[in-house]
């Protein structure tokens, strides 16, 4: 996890590409309310998003920058196995995926400011007044158990990319 910008999207897919025949870690594929755009995921309108939530569909759920965000509830079977499920999700639901009962490690993504809008300017979605109001909002993490590592995303994406995938390497240790 980690602010908007961080670069976690490109972080996620150059692991991804590293763990594709480990098959201790399983990569989350999110279910969003916004069509896909750079990042990869599946799509539900939020009408149906939310049907899907209030059925228990989702590990875990939250909203965030008014859309919808889910985590499939069959990977609760990949943890059950002792696997290490990797998911892109909000500072918020740390606290929710602690009450799940499995080890929980973050791997907080972050970068400057200045860095960190202008990545989300160069998406193009919003305004720069969005930019600076997005960045405005980022909120402390809050956790109990977690094991929390934290990234700092500033170089190249080659560096960043070792760097996250080392902290993943250490997350299926013992």
């Amino acid at each position: 996890m980690g602010p908007s910008g961080a670069g976690k999207d490109a972080l996620l897919e150059r692991a991804k590409l590293a763990f594709a025949s480990d098959k201790r870690f399983v990569f989350a594929r999110r279910i969003v309310t916004r069509a896909a755009m750079a990042e990869d995921h599946d799509t539900l309108d939020t009408s149906a998003f939310d049907e899907a939530e209030a059925r228990g569909a989702y590990l875990l759920s939250w909203h965030a920058h008014d859309l919808g965000y889910g985590v499939p509830i069959e990977l609760r079977a990949d943890l059950e196995q002792g696997r290490i499920v990797i998911a892109n999700v909000s500072r918020g639901v740390i606290l929710q995926a602690e009450a799940l009962g499995f080890r929980v490690h973050v791997l907080h993504v972050i970068a400057d400011p200045v860095i960190l809008a202008a990545r989300i300017a160069a998406r193009g979605r919003e305004s720069m007044a969005e930019v600076r109001a997005r960045l405005g909002r980022i909120a402390p993490l809050q956790w109990r158990h977690a094991k929390v590592i934290e990234i700092r995303n500033e170089g190249s994406l080659e560096h960043g990319a070792e760097l996250f995938i080392n902290a993943l390497q250490h997350c299926a240790e013992p």
